[in-house]
């Protein structure tokens, strides 16, 4: 679905991303880890075009054909089928949940102007509470309405930064419930950004362990083993 090749990127005259190589396979959840600054946000930002890299290829497998990403500008990612939840959720707070939900729907190529009723089904609270303000939500709730507002563009890939950093647990929980449900009946692929050791092994299908802006660990998410957790991810 995605393939990165040597990729590098700079603040400046620091060095984020380095050579980074990476693949993401279609129909499953692709796990990005490691400690705080080893780059998982900038190579997410790099995806969807937020951040300028210097060099290297971003291929998305999208409409039957390979696209290079680095030409494209950030609005037309997400006409490519590109959801992003980033962190921090970044919602709108005076803007009800409608509203918000509406915002995603100009990233559609199809000019689809009605909230699909899928993002209802997954998220029955954001119906509920759709004539109130963002804002006014808690912190999962607004996560759900920041997954939400990437999922009206019906996506081919899902990419989700934290999505479950200072949310409660049951909400978290939901949260990678939907995430496997998505890539089971929606054929959905995700790459996702997550500290949590027990969501990643419970939800996701490989893991890629960063540091210093490249990977140093990649696999099957059974082969995420306790030597490679204290090496690279404890603190």
């Amino acid at each position: 679905m995605l393939a990165i090749e040597k990729l590098n990127q700079f603040y400046g005259e620091s060095h984020t991303l380095w050579d980074l190589d990476l693949d993401v396979p279609e129909g499953q959840c692709t796990c990005v880890m490691g400690r705080n600054g080893v780059g998982k946000t900038t190579l997410m930002k790099a995806i969807m075009g937020e951040v300028a890299v210097k060099s290297g290829q971003l291929r998305y497998q999208g409409e039957g054909s390979d696209i290079e990403l680095t030409k494209k500008a950030v609005e037309a990612r997400s006409r490519l089928g590109i959801g992003f939840v980033p962190q921090g959720r970044q919602i709108f707070p005076l803007l009800t949940v409608e509203e918000n939900l509406r915002t995603g729907l100009a990233a559609r190529g199809d000019g689809l102007k009605k909230i699909p009723e899928r993002i209802y089904e997954l998220f029955p609270v954001l119906k509920e509470m759709k004539h109130r303000r963002g804002g006014d939500l808690s912190g999962g709730q607004q996560q759900q309405l920041a997954i939400g507002r990437a999922l009206v563009i019906e996506p081919k890939l899902l990419i989700l930064d934290e999505p479950g950093e200072g949310i409660q647990p049951n909400i978290v929980a939901q949260i990678g419930q939907v995430i496997r449900q998505l890539i089971k009946e929606d054929g959905l692929t995700v790459l996702l950004v997550e500290q949590k050791l027990p969501f990643a092994r419970k939800y996701a299908d490989r893991f890629v362990i960063m540091n210093r802006g490249r990977p140093v660990a990649k696999g099957e998410i059974a082969e995420l083993s306790n030597e490679l957790i204290k090496q690279h991810l404890t603190v």
